[in-house]
């Protein structure tokens, strides 16, 4: 399990280190907003709690029907800034019967980089060194390497964090924003930029590869997709001026207006620009004239890790 800051997800699999496949047995995501506020008061809020273990308790059942013999439950940024983990630490403990990671962002750029690019191996036409980029809701996570990771880092801006920060106003998202809202929130971006790449060599990547619900959900618009299509969606190729385009229709655009795209989860309606303009600003920044999507991300890294022999 992944309990980001917007979503938590669930994967299980059969994992088989000798041959390098893994079977996925199921994979779902819900969207419980963990991360509400956090980012204004350093704590997580009631409500967010109980929809997290709400969608813990329905992961436990689906755990228990399909036998799982090791489960790893990771949370990473909205975790990693509550003054109040410990009640999701206890909350989970008493649901899922482990106790959640708190992992670093460093720790969730190696598991990322690790589940997007296992498969990508054999694939000729990707060259190396990939860049890596996992937008989550808190956190964005930027991994530079080819077999085995470079460089990472992890800088404090995600879809939620963003539209938190920058586009709400009076306790309502601006619908749509601002000029002086979005030149805000580009400009927080462009720092968080120059923050991971202090780190990790950006521009060095010859392959752009993205992952999580922004860049996803941006694939998925970019088809003109009638409903959300996993399989469509993993390993397409957007090129920069699509999703320049989109991001500008998501940014001027109002509620009512991203709520009719079919392919658009509910949950994403209100973040979704931001999420958009932080990976432009990641092409723009790198030159990258495509992203290479890819539905396989943490998840698949964490059960990589724990997908070894028993006994």
């Amino acid at each position: 399990m992944d309990c980001g800051t917007n979503s938590i997800r669930l994967l299980v699999a059969d994992v088989n280190p000798a041959t390098g496949e893994l079977l996925e047995l199921d994979r779902r995501m819900t969207i419980v907003r963990l991360g509400q506020d956090v980012d204004r008061t350093g704590r997580l809020a009631p409500e967010a709690l109980e929809r997290t273990f709400a969608a813990c308790r329905e992961y436990a059942d689906v755990i228990r029907e399909l036998g799982a013999a090791r489960v790893r439950f990771v949370a990473t940024s909205a975790s990693r800034d509550a003054s109040n983990r410990d009640e999701f630490v206890r909350g989970v403990v008493d649901i899922l019967g482990v106790e959640p990671e708190v992992i670093s962002g460093e720790q969730e750029a190696a598991f990322s980089f690790t589940g997007a690019t296992k498969e990508l191996a054999d694939r000729a036409d990707l060259a190396t060194p990939y860049l890596v980029v996992d937008i989550g809701g808190g956190s964005t996570e930027f991994v530079v390497g080819d077999g085995q990771v470079r460089a990472a880092r992890s800088v404090n801006v995600g879809c939620v964090r963003m539209t938190e920060r920058h586009l709400v106003r009076d306790g309502e998202v601006t619908d749509p924003p601002t000029a002086e809202q979005l030149a805000a929130l580009r400009a927080d971006i462009e720092t968080a930029l120059d923050l991971a790449e202090e780190t990790v060599p950006l521009r060095e990547a010859r392959t752009l590869v993205g992952l999580a619900g922004s860049v996803t959900t941006l694939s998925a618009i970019a088809q003109d997709l009638p409903e959300y299509d996993a399989e469509r969606v993993h390993h397409s190729r957007v090129s920069r001026d699509r999703v320049r385009e989109i991001t500008e229709r998501l940014l001027r655009s109002t509620h009512a207006e991203r709520t009719a795209i079919p392919s658009l989860h509910p949950g994403r309606v209100d973040v979704i620009g931001a999420g958009a303009l932080v990976l432009l600003a990641i092409m723009e920044r790198t030159g990258a004239e495509e992203v290479v999507v890819s539905e396989h991300d943490i998840l698949d890294g964490i059960a990589w890790s724990i997908g070894r022999p028993i006994g």
